[in-house]
């Protein structure tokens, strides 16, 4: 793909960073490109919430002025963000009208952090009601796969895997409290980063799930993954090394008791294991040890940060989701009851460190998902005993890197039977996101992946 190109949907961030950069491109046809696109696609997909059509026009034409680009390491580059994120002269969702917060006065500090590396904000991104399930929909729209537009991008940043798996976007901005980026990547074929505990501001106001929540970056491509979470991290982008030779944990367990990986998942951490050998590294089988309390206290907590969100934001309960208002009534009781406590979690960060040293591996290697990504429904209108139920069923494995506060990142490896992508989670100790990017870099150097869902963007093929 050249530098210069008939339209610039489809290209990576770095493409057009460097191209915006070198001023083989503007950022304001960049951005006029994306938008095009967004208006024509988006109707099939709902990804975006609202659209910055004439205000992201404006600011490329700033970026297009300004006298030294090179130090913007996203020049130019369209970016979503996830409805949740506060930014500047919009309101903030959070995943309905009823639990809308006013229009902020200012940005995000990560959304500060991205539009001084010079993105561009061209919207924001739709989520399920308060970030709470692994699927996205209300009452005006059910958000769809590009994949396969009869099943969920999933949850809760479906709406911004949506987008980056279209082409809408190159890559997006959002967060992750209990899988939140990891799924949808799975979902939808993409790279997904969750930083560790401490790594990017998060401050979300009343939704950031008793410190759980971190903000990360979905992506079509490793080294956009990287860029991108250098931006919001605060530090200069840098080149992605390869890794000597590790020693990597393997893992079918599920952390929820009587959850299984089907076949499909099964196979691509079998495949995940020979891209690890072929770059040098040695898989080995080790097992974490999930207690029992884990995954009650872990949902505990999920009911419980509902609650105190519902609170601390004074929304009336009455006007919610069914099922968001049965999640915090519940929540309400477990606080009460004492089963969300701030020791445990340090508990299973301390046991979640340990189990790095303790067996001398590097990092830990997982299914993304246990199944496929479940049917594109009004979830919304469904109970909340099947909600908590399919999530649990189908995403179990995220979460508890979310409360032991560890860096991981979901990295595609193949497809499904069904034609779906299916991709594997490397979890790692503090401090180890480079090291996760630099072994996802190498599975995509060995084993390149479809960067869009098969038909998407839907654009003329860029001249060859």
């Amino acid at each position: 793909m050249q530098d210069i190109m008939p339209t610039w949907v489809g290209a990576t961030a770095k493409q057009i960073a460097r191209a915006v950069r070198r001023g083989d491109a503007s950022a304001t046809q960049v951005v006029a490109d994306h938008l095009d696109h967004v208006d024509r696609t988006d109707r099939e997909l709902s990804a975006f919430r609202v659209v910055r059509g004439g205000e992201s026009i404006v600011e490329a034409e700033k970026v297009d002025e300004q006298d030294d680009l090179a130090n913007l390491p996203l020049a130019g580059v369209p970016i979503a963000v996830k409805e949740n994120t506060a930014v500047a002269g919009l309101p903030t969702w959070n995943g309905s009208e009823a639990a809308r917060s006013p229009v902020a006065e200012d940005d995000h500090e990560v959304v500060r952090r991205l539009r001084g590396a010079g993105a561009i904000i061209v919207g924001v991104t739709r989520m399920p009601e308060l970030g709470l399930f692994a699927f996205t929909d209300d009452e005006t729209a059910v958000t769809r796969n590009p994949w396969r537009t009869d099943r969920t991008p999933g949850g809760s940043s479906g709406g911004a895997a949506a987008a980056v798996a279209s082409g809408m976007v190159p890559i997006a901005q959002c967060n992750d409290g209990l899988g939140s980026i990891r799924i949808p990547a799975a979902c939808c074929g993409l790279v997904g980063l969750k930083p560790g505990r401490g790594v990017v501001p998060c401050q979300l106001g009343a939704n950031d799930w008793y410190g759980l929540t971190e903000h990360g970056i979905l992506a079509t491509t490793v080294a956009d993954a990287a860029v991108g979470f250098a931006v919001l991290a605060g530090r200069r982008p840098d080149k992605l090394v390869p890794p000597e030779r590790l020693r990597v944990a393997v893992s079918l367990r599920s952390p929820v008791s009587g959850v299984r990986p089907d076949q499909a998942n099964r196979d691509a951490v079998a495949a995940g294991s020979r891209l690890l050998a072929a770059a040098g590294h040695d898989a080995v089988s080790v097992d974490p040890v999930y207690p029992t309390s884990l995954g009650l206290r872990g949902v505990a907590t999920w009911l419980a940060s509902a609650a105190t969100e519902v609170a601390a934001a004074g929304l009336d309960p009455g006007t919610l989701q069914r099922r968001t208002r049965r999640h915090a009534a519940l929540g309400g009781w477990a606080e009460r009851r004492g089963l969300v406590q701030e020791k445990d979690r340090t508990a299973w960060r301390e046991r979640s460190i340990g189990f790095f040293s303790d067996h001398s591996v590097d990092l830990l290697l997982t299914p993304a998902l246990a199944s496929a990504p479940p049917a594109a429904l009004g979830w919304a209108g469904r109970s909340w005993q099947s909600n908590l139920l399919t999530c649990i069923r189908y995403a179990p494995y995220a979460a508890p890197w979310n409360i032991a506060g560890l860096p991981s990142l979901v990295v595609p490896v193949g497809l499904r039977p069904d034609g779906l992508p299916v991709g594997v989670q490397l979890v790692g100790p503090p401090g180890s996101e480079l090291l996760l990017l630099g072994v996802a870099g190498q599975f995509e150097l060995t084993a390149p992946w479809r960067r869009h869902a098969p038909g998407w963007p839907k654009v003329p093929t860029p001249a060859s």
